[in-house]
């Protein structure tokens, strides 16, 4: 396990970036909307106590254990990657601003030109609906491709995310699984 970072490696944390987990022909590639605090200071993806990435990853069986957070750079073992829309800690995701999300799916659709994922599953239907231009979009399966790639929306698994329990992020992972799988 690893320590809690300190409140001065958290309030140290803001504009840092973390490393992406992204190797070629990855069966899904995770985009996160960006790195929390708690992610800023420790350097792992989805690292709040408090977020229900890891747990709704395992929950809906792309991996067969839960994972820790500093145990991201297993994921490629499991034909899994993450990366974000955008690449600067904040303490919330609404934090960034529009042209941040829409300058993020640039850099995104450069990425996985070069990588190739079958899939990206954006974990955040409102930077989805903003970074992408879809403001009608819903959680799921989308009409149109990312360079190449089947884009699913899951619902932002950060524990400021009160409108999604536990449950209902593995049964979204879970269908996203369930599609890939066909």
């Amino acid at each position: 396990m690893n320590p809690r970072p300190t409140r001065e490696e958290l309030a140290s944390s803001y504009s840092k970036t973390i490393a992406d987990v992204i190797v070629p022909d990855l069966e899904v590639l995770f985009c996160g909307i960006n790195p929390g605090r708690y992610s800023g200071a420790t350097g792992f993806h989805f690292a709040g106590p408090g977020n229900r990435f890891w747990p709704a990853l395992f929950a809906s069986g792309f991996t067969d254990r839960l994972l820790l957070p500093s145990e991201v750079g297993l994921l490629p073992r499991y034909g899994l990657g993450i990366t974000n829309l955008v690449a600067r800690t904040t303490a919330r995701a609404d934090e960034l601003g529009d042209d941040e999300l829409r300058e993020g799916l640039k850099v995104l659709t450069r990425k996985v030109k070069r990588y190739r994922p079958q899939w990206v599953a954006v974990v955040g239907l409102g930077a989805y609906r903003v970074g992408f231009g879809r403001p009608k979009a819903v959680v799921g399966p989308q009409s149109e491709p990312l360079a190449g790639a089947k884009v699913w929306v899951l619902p932002n698994t950060s524990g400021l995310n009160a409108n999604c329990q536990p449950a209902e992020f593995a049964r979204q992972f879970k269908a996203l699984r369930r599609a890939i799988h066909k």
